[in-house]
């Protein structure tokens, strides 16, 4: 079990919050989250980049002159590539950049992520986060308070309007629900700051890892 802090907005602890670590994967796998993170990069691509060959460039398809007895060297039609306004030789065609990760596993990296920011201190579990009107200066305050104004994730359980119109226009913050996170939200930002409620309901979604820890494998 991991001994998580709860703070309040003022930065300070109020209590401790218990995390079964195997419902987080147990261990921190780099080679999960590095293909979440590839496969968010990859699924931003359009792939909508598009060129022209020698058969759709305008021009005639008649031979320039002759194949010999001209001097001149071998001579195809204006199309080609090595004339100007000719096709593009091996172009770039619209294509599908999209790259395709199981529910589990995607989830699973989500959870590995969240317990890497536990593991290096960068994890917030706040007692509340409520504010009466959505105000940036009190959003920022409370970042400060709990020193997460460089780059922070924000998750709230549902959608939290006053602090999602209070924190939308800071630099370098990110405000989603809980519930839409995924694992490179978590790593793209230096600090992640959730709150108790929306913490419990992402560890209803987690199921035990079977993986054993070091320590269990060399009993075993």
């Amino acid at each position: 079990m991991i001994e998580v802090p709860v703070l309040n907005i003022e930065g300070k602890e109020v209590g401790k919050f218990s995390v079964d670590e195997a419902l987080l994967g147990t261990v921190v796998r780099p080679a999960l989250l590095k293909q979440a993170v590839v496969r968010h990069h990859a699924n931003q691509r359009q792939g909508t980049v598009a060129t022209k060959d020698r058969g759709e460039v305008e021009g005639s398809t008649k031979k320039l002159y002759a194949q010999k007895g001209t001097g001149n060297a071998r001579r195809g039609n204006i199309r080609t590539n090595v004339m100007k306004g000719g096709g593009v030789t091996f172009g770039k065609r619209p294509r599908d950049f999209r790259q395709d990760m199981p529910l589990k596993q995607r989830r699973l990296a989500r959870n590995n992520a969240i317990l890497s920011k536990i593991l290096s201190g960068n994890l917030r579990l706040l007692e509340a986060f409520v504010f009466a009107t959505p105000k940036t200066k009190e959003v920022v305050r409370v970042l400060k308070a709990l020193e997460a104004d460089r780059s922070v994730l924000i998750a709230t359980q549902g959608i939290d309007r006053n602090v999602w119109m209070g924190g939308r226009n800071i630099p370098k913050a990110i405000i989603k629900p809980a519930a839409e996170i995924n694992a490179y939200d978590v790593l793209s930002k230096r600090t992640m700051v959730i709150t108790k409620a929306a913490f419990e309901d992402v560890l209803k979604t987690c199921t035990p890892s079977k993986m054993k820890t070091d320590a269990e494998a060399a009993k075993a």
